[in-house]
């Protein structure tokens, strides 16, 4: 660095310090910024995540349907099909104590359920 005029070398030494310190805190930023754009998940997954599920679920609206009975016949239709309780048992991991529990919850609701669609079955019958 060249001296001139009537600087003293105390802010000679201070201005190189901040320089050196502001391409310290860049070169700093730049690697922040690289390790974020290399570890960040692309736009196109290379493997299946373990939540996605491949939901089909059709509703034909009718015509002059009101929205809000199409749009009440398709929560319906997703509940039966079962993919939102199989998104939310496969968003934490659950050891196998939890899976036995939460199987034997699953099977005491099928039986129900069964149950009352034989009943309604009989009672459609007579």
């Amino acid at each position: 660095h060249t001296v001139s005029g009537s600087f003293s070398p105390n802010i000679i030494h201070i201005q190189n310090k901040y320089s050196i310190m502001a391409r310290l805190s860049l070169l700093i930023a730049c690697i922040v910024v690289a390790m974020a754009t290399a570890f960040a998940p692309s736009s196109t997954p290379l493997t299946r995540s373990a939540t996605a599920l491949s939901v089909n679920i059709k509703v034909d609206v009718g015509e002059g349907e009101p929205i809000e009975s199409a749009l009440r016949r398709f929560k319906r239709e997703v509940n039966k099909s079962g993919h939102l309780m199989d998104l939310r048992a496969k968003r934490y991991f659950e050891n196998s104590q939890d899976r036995k529990k939460r199987k034997i919850v699953q099977a005491r609701f099928r039986v129900r359920m069964e149950r009352m669609n034989a009943r309604r079955m009989r009672k459609q019958r007579t």
